[in-house]
């Protein structure tokens, strides 16, 4: 992976590149931001770039053995860390009973999003951690001798999901820096790491990628026309694996717009009967097909509150949509925008959270039939 590969952040790539370039790499770096916007890309790019033995013109050759070892994720000085499920043995819980997965993971998904990390592991419906024999695991390879590399790197992703005992042995280590050894921390919720390792990190904080930036890396990645590509990345939230997964999941988008739309219809009209089967319907297609909806109509309603303002150059609504927004979207106002919003954001970290999706969604429902009419 090299900083060419990576879409945007070209400030945060500099900030890398000079610590490179200047020797002066942070015994541990935290990169954090959002999903879906790179970092772990971001962060293998930087630790290819600290080990390749040709740089050129401020990115890492992709040539020499090194660089080829680290495309592979199986460089013998770089080390990952990652949330995993602790099953029966003979697995322990360690990143290393992984790793196999990790470099399948890393091959065929470069830009990382979690979900089909859990896919890949057959854990889409538990919450993987990074236990405490991780901690033990890393102390010895920090005292392994570097095969080739001035540093040997570990790289740890989503920090924030360390157990607490974990997270205690890894201050530890931090507090007591080897030499030879650099950490990169790539984090999605950096505000839910120990806060004692969270102050002993250098930050590179990664924002949102722009819906230009997504638009231009869609149409000429796949093809698409300026214009479908734009609508795309308008519903991406920034978040290219969102863009990404739109591409196969046209079907899915009319099936959100369909729902969306009929939600609002009944929670006018206040028909609750009908919401609870909106509801539990929603909620019948899983957490992280719900966390899609939600976040599918948190796009609507801003839209919606945008075109009340009818100049042209800001409607980026399809036809499609505009057809409904000119009646739906007066009810979208100063008055309730942002308190829809709030709610929307509310049930997405309720559903992330495991809480009864049917529970969610219906009480987001009833909310509506009063916040659409304030």
């Amino acid at each position: 992976m090299k900083f060419q590969d990576i879409l945007g952040h070209s400030k945060q790539k500099d900030i890398l590149r000079q610590c490179v370039d200047n020797d002066h790499i942070p015994h541990a770096l935290l990169i954090s931001g959002p999903c879906g916007v790179g970092k772990l890309a971001l962060a293998r790019a930087f630790a290819q770039y600290i080990h390749c033995t040709n740089k050129n013109n401020g990115d890492s050759c992709g040539k020499c053995p090194s660089c080829l070892q680290h495309q592979s994720a199986n460089n013998p000085d770089m080390y990952y860390v990652f949330p995993v499920a602790k099953k029966t043995k003979p697995k322990k819980g360690v990143s290393d009973d992984y790793i196999d997965e990790w470099r399948e993971y890393m091959a065929e998904e470069p830009f990382a999003p979690y979900e089909k990390w859990l896919d890949k592991i057959d854990e889409a419906n538990s919450q993987p951690q990074i236990f405490v024999d991780e901690s033990a695991n890393i102390l010895q390879k920090i005292n392994l001798s570097n095969f080739s590399a001035k540093y040997k790197i570990i790289l740890v992703w989503l920090p924030e999901k360390l157990k607490e005992e974990a997270a205690n042995k890894l201050l530890k280590i931090i507090e007591e820096p080897f030499a030879d050894t650099k950490f990169i921390f790539v984090s999605n919720e950096p505000q839910a790491i120990l806060p004692t390792i969270y102050s002993r990190t250098q930050r590179v904080n990664i924002k949102k990628l722009s819906n230009g930036e997504i638009a231009s890396f869609l149409s000429q990645k796949y093809g698409l026309a300026n214009e479908d590509a734009y609508e795309i990345a308008l519903t991406s939230d920034g978040n290219l694996n969102n863009a990404i997964n739109a591409i196969s999941l046209t079907t899915e988008t009319q099936e959100f717009r369909r729902v969306f739309q009929e939600m609002m219809r009944k929670a006018y009209i206040r028909d609750i009967r009908s919401l609870k089967d909106i509801s539990d319907g929603i909620a019948s297609l899983g957490r992280e097909k719900n966390r899609r909806f939600l976040n599918y109509c948190a796009v609507m309603v801003r839209e919606n509150f945008i075109y009340n303002l009818k100049i042209a150059q800001l409607n980026t609504l399809g036809a499609e949509d505009r057809q409904f927004s000119n009646k739906f979207s007066p009810f979208i106002n100063e008055r309730n925008v942002e308190r829809i919003i709030t709610e929307i954001d509310r049930a997405e970290s309720d559903v992330s959270r495991n809480a009864n999706a049917k529970i969610v969604m219906f009480d987001f429902a009833i909310k509506l039939i009063i916040l659409i009419k304030s």
